[in-house]
């Protein structure tokens, strides 16, 4: 019998097969990669989620800055950065003194960079929607006094009031931004990461360093301490968490301070005065007041955005 010599491909075939080879590999570079508009090369897909997840932080962070300051927030100084999302609920004019707003508003100015800096390294989402209502603040109060405060905590009634719920907010993107930098893959991402944390830090620190002065200052009218409040609202988070030890009032027993040797704890940190980390889930946990980060309450009551966020939502 003679051999029988398999015809070569016509081109025509072999130009459809190189074309769908090249459709594949194309295919697969974008579910593992996404665009970076700001360096102009590509990211790791887990880069991109990551670095869109603390966007839900930003919003919150600039939105309350600013109305306290400003009585107004992103919808008038840069509603474009907003992409159609819903305007805060409950936000509105804190009663601070002139030192305080001055800090204030340039808290909200540097929050409105970090929504810009995000949003141009990745395409981003629009403002989730946000309550920051005197309520919202209150209930979180209640939880961390474990009864319901008389008369309900109003963060814009005063000076003190508003550093107390200052200090429920910045720290929490802190240890997130803590927990991130270790998975990041591209130097792009380290970078942007660092800078944010570089600023979040600094704010943290000047709250706390704001609070510590008024370490043993009363809040009227509960007759409770700036020191109880921090601790109480720092042992609310660990317990939402779930993630151990990650957060501390501006006192500690002895063994938690710096090298064990204090009790002031002007600034949190673990035995070796490192931040401490958070992950994604844990910073849910917290934000939503729920400590699960499939059911979205508190300041995002239909839940953050972004896909880690979107991934832990029922159907």
């Amino acid at each position: 019998m003679p051999l029988k010599i398999p015809s070569p491909p016509s081109s025509s075939s072999t130009a459809t097969g190189t074309v769908s080879m090249a459709l594949v590999i194309v295919l697969f570079l974008f579910s593992f990669f996404g665009c970076c508009p700001c360096s102009g090369s590509y990211l790791p897909r887990r880069d991109v989620d990551l670095l869109e997840f603390p966007l839900n932080l930003e919003f919150l962070e600039a939105e309350f800055f600013l109305f306290g300051a400003l009585g107004y927030g992103l919808d008038r100084a840069a509603p474009n950065l907003t992409k159609g999302g819903p305007p805060p609920i409950g936000a509105r004019t804190a009663n601070l003194d002139i030192a305080t707003r001055d800090v204030i508003l340039q808290f909200g100015l540097q929050e409105v960079g970090h929504v810009r800096a995000i949003q141009k390294a990745v395409r981003g989402f629009p403002r989730p929607l946000m309550d920051l209502s005197a309520a919202s603040f209150g209930r979180i109060m209640n939880a961390a006094f474990g009864r319901s405060l008389v008369p309900p905590f109003d963060p814009y009634a005063n000076t003190i009031n508003f550093l107390l719920a200052s200090y429920v907010i910045p720290y929490v993107g802190l240890t997130g931004y803590v927990g991130t930098n270790p998975n990041l893959q591209a130097p792009f991402s380290k970078r942007l990461v660092a800078g944010l944390l570089g600023v979040e830090s600094g704010q943290d620190a000047i709250l706390r360093a704001l609070l510590y002065q008024r370490l043993t200052m009363k809040v009227v009218p509960y007759r409770v301490t700036v020191a109880e409040f921090t601790s109480r609202i720092s042992r609310l988070r660990n317990r939402l968490g779930r993630g151990g030890l990650k957060d501390e009032g501006l006192v500690v027993p002895p063994w938690l301070g710096a090298e064990g040797k204090t009790t002031g704890n002007v600034l949190a940190g673990d035995r070796y005065s490192l931040s401490y980390p958070r992950t994604p889930e844990e910073v849910l946990r917290v934000v939503y007041g729920t400590g699960n980060e499939s059911a979205p309450g508190s300041f995002f009551p239909k839940g953050a955005r972004g896909r880690i966020a979107r991934s832990h939502l029922p159907s």
